[in-house]
């Protein structure tokens, strides 16, 4: 990539792979310094805001020079990078596109929550890169063009088809998509002070540069350069951490004399008497929220009748004015409608609900498949071993059907290197899975034995931040009047964990935002490749291939940039009213897209027989399965639609792994429906012929045509 971003030309590929060493050498070493320099701000006074806005600016101004440095309007280069990105450097790319903010902040999270259950992403996520390497990436480069509705209309002719391929990959891409946004709000708003709102629309300016003005080649050499400071950030307070507990440099191998401990301490907590009592009080709270739950409107006027009684004890008490004014406040914040006041009970219900069960519903560390109360769903009644085994089934398969993760691997030089692309994606993406589960029980330890037992006089100004900052992440509560903070006093959200480690390991507070820096890097890149998947979507796929034909190259570039900023700002809106947790909301998004493209994409590569009618029922059929499991198996789902709030089970599983049901059903249609239909045509079956070709052989030196393998 030079000055202005051109890519060099097929004669120079192997001094354009020495550049990016040298730049991306460059960039890194930068990186190392700039953090460097922060904490020589931090220990010389500089304030934390002047830091965090240090660490968010020069992150995003970097990204923005590189998105303007690649901005182009030629198709090639738009949406697939010109396909000259090396296999190293698109595996990286990858990586970043893939570590999402559900990755990178959730995965710990879901560790340090669910303990051996959460370690289904873990598994579900790396086996879906084995399934794409063997199944999907060489086939699609082969076929060449631009993106998976294209394979979908190419491979099963006509244009249905690809239309359900646009609906479905808009569908899983803006479900993916509001996650990110969500978390690009919740770190921006850390780095700077600003409220979530705020957060999100000054995080998404960044996004906006890079995928606006260059597509793929400024997201891919952005992403680049994200997944370097995402794996810094990761790395570094999972070292300092081990260092500071154990004394280890390796913590992959030192980190077991933690995890004894923090096992001996959950067997501790769970017999120990004051736990018993804070979790007797919050069993209280959820019986009394349940009796409002049955009667709302009394609820509410006993609610203002009690409030109003306290002010005035207060004030004929002469109570200080602060007491006061917090009770009058309490009386103004009361809600004004039943619907508030139902959703406020439910809230309530829900907290002290999972408050009252041992250790907080903290699933012990080391117990397989042990149940987990809230993991998806709220509900402990799931069975755990099967839960597990469905969820790492919708992740493989959904891993290997994501439209963005899939688009990638168009961008490489050839098949060959589509291939080596997934082995060099899977080893940076492991650097950071092998970190995610010390990091929960680094965490754990400090939060067992240096945080519960603590005077709530003394507590860590951090709690009081994020709790200011959103409740629902971090809050405390002295339920037993004691003054000392009990596990089950304490909600820690699993989207926390990352977030809040280094301040809770009293790290100092240049690794706080570096960390902060890191999963905004996690989130940008994923946001970035996401929305460039739907915006090529629509203006690719249904714009160019169905409705104006005769359209344009620079016509249809300035239209996907278009549906770029649409997508954008619609996916804030969504995000902006925190419909639901990171790592549940996009473990959905992986069942829709195994439902939905999985059978389709695999039975039309390696069945010649699967017919356009055949591929049109299944898609649908998946779909329909996936997405009627999934509100059917969700309370307020069932309540909006009117149904009673009772949630549907197949045989216990979770609503987000209605991919369990969806692709057997997808696959079951696709096949009987094409051996019932019209075999395909020539042009079809010609296609496969071509997929299943030997690789020609080619000079090294020599680079590859956008359709190389037909």
């Amino acid at each position: 990539m030079d000055d202005t971003g051109q890519p060099p030309p097929p004669q120079t590929t192997r001094s354009f792979a020495r550049s990016l060493h040298r730049r991306y050498a460059l960039f890194t070493a930068g990186v190392v310094l700039f953090v460097i320099v922060l904490a020589l701000g931090e220990r010389a006074g500089w304030p934390r805001h002047g830091i965090g806005a240090s660490f968010l600016i020069a992150t995003v101004l970097i990204y923005a020079a590189i998105g303007l440095l690649s901005r182009t309007t030629d198709e090639a280069e738009y949406y697939v990078a010109g396909r000259r990105v090396p296999a190293m450097y698109n595996g990286m790319a990858t990586a970043a596109d893939w570590m999402s903010a559900a990755s990178f902040i959730g995965t710990a999270g879901v560790l340090y929550l669910q303990g051996f259950a959460g370690l289904a992403y873990i598994l579900g996520w790396t086996g879906g890169f084995c399934l794409v390497a063997l199944l999907l990436a060489p086939y699609l480069r082969r076929f060449g063009q631009y993106t998976v509705p294209d394979f979908l209309g190419a491979r099963y002719g006509g244009q249905l088809p690809r239309l359900i391929g646009v609906g479905a990959t808009v569908l899983v891409s803006f479900v993916y998509v509001v996650v990110q946004v969500y978390g690009v709000g919740l770190i921006t708003s850390h780095l700077t002070g600003f409220n979530f709102e705020i957060g999100i629309f000054v995080g998404l300016g960044g996004v906006l540069v890079c995928s606006f003005l260059g597509g793929m080649r400024a997201v891919t050499w952005t992403q680049v350069a994200q997944y370097i400071v995402l794996i810094i950030a990761y790395v570094v307070p999972v070292l300092w951490l081990s260092v500071n507990q154990t004394g280890s440099w390796v913590p992959w191998l030192s980190y077991g004399q933690q995890l004894a401990v923090v096992t001996q301490r959950e067997g501790e907590l769970r017999a120990d008497p004051r736990e018993l009592d804070v979790q007797r009080l919050w069993a209280q709270r959820a019986d009394d929220a349940r009796r409002k739950l049955a009667d709302v409107p009394a609820a509410m006027v006993a609610d203002a009748e009690r409030l109003a009684r306290e002010a005035d004890r207060l004030r004929a008490e002469n109570a200080p004015l602060a007491e006061i004014q917090q009770a009058e406040r309490g009386l103004q914040r009361l809600p004004r409608t039943v619907a508030d006041a139902r959703a406020g009970y439910q809230r309530e219900l829900t907290l002290a609900d999972a408050q009252s069960r041992p250790m907080a519903g903290i699933a012990p560390q080391t117990d397989p498949f042990a149940a987990v109360a809230g993991a998806s769903t709220g509900s402990p009644e799931s069975p755990p071993r099967r839960n597990f085994l469905a969820l790492v089934f919708c992740l493989m398969l959904g891993t290997a059907a994501m439209p963005h993760v899939l688009t990638r691997y168009y961008t490489t030089p050839g098949v060959a290197s589509a291939r080596r692309s997934v082995g060099w994606s899977l080893s940076f993406i492991v650097l950071l899975y092998l970190c995610a589960p010390v990091l929960a029980v680094l965490v754990k330890y400090q939060v067992f034995t240096e945080l519960v037992g603590t005077s709530f006089g003394a507590l860590p100004d951090w709690i009081r931040r994020w709790s200011k900052l959103d409740s629902g992440l971090v809050s405390v509560q002295d339920i037993n009047a004691d003054g000392i903070l009990q596990l089950s006093e304490l909600r820690l959200a699993g989207d926390m964990i990352v977030l809040a480690a280094p301040e809770l390991g009293g790290l100092p507070l240049v690794v706080t935002y570096l960390v902060a820096a890191g999963g905004l890097a996690a989130a940008l890149s994923t946001a970035d490749g996401l929305l460039l998947t739907i915006s090529n979507a629509l203006s690719h796929d249904l714009y160019y291939r169905v409705l104006n034909p005769r359209a344009s190259a620079v016509k249809r570039v300035m239209l996907s940039k278009m549906m770029v900023l649409v997508a954008a700002v619609a996916a804030a809106w969504v995000a902006s009213l925190r419909i639901a947790g990171i790592l549940p909301f996009v473990s959905a998004a992986f069942s829709l897209a195994a439902a939905a493209f999985f059978p389709a994409l695999v039975l039309g590569i390696f069945w010649r027989r699967a017919t356009r009618a055949g591929a049109t029922a299944g898609m649908l059929a998946g779909l329909a399965v996936c997405v009627g499991y999934m509100i059917a198996g969700l309370p307020a789902a069932r309540m909006w639609l009117g149904l009673s709030p009772q949630p549907l089970r197949w045989f216990g599983i979770d609503p987000v792994s209605a991919g369990v049901f969806g692709v057997p059903a997808g696959a079951l249609v696709l096949i009987v429906v094409s051996l019932l239909s019209r075999r395909p045509g020539p042009a079809e079956s010609s296609l496969v012929e071509q997929l299943h070709q030997p690789v020609p052989a080619r000079h090294p030196g020599t680079a590859a045509s956008p359709t190389s393998g037909l």
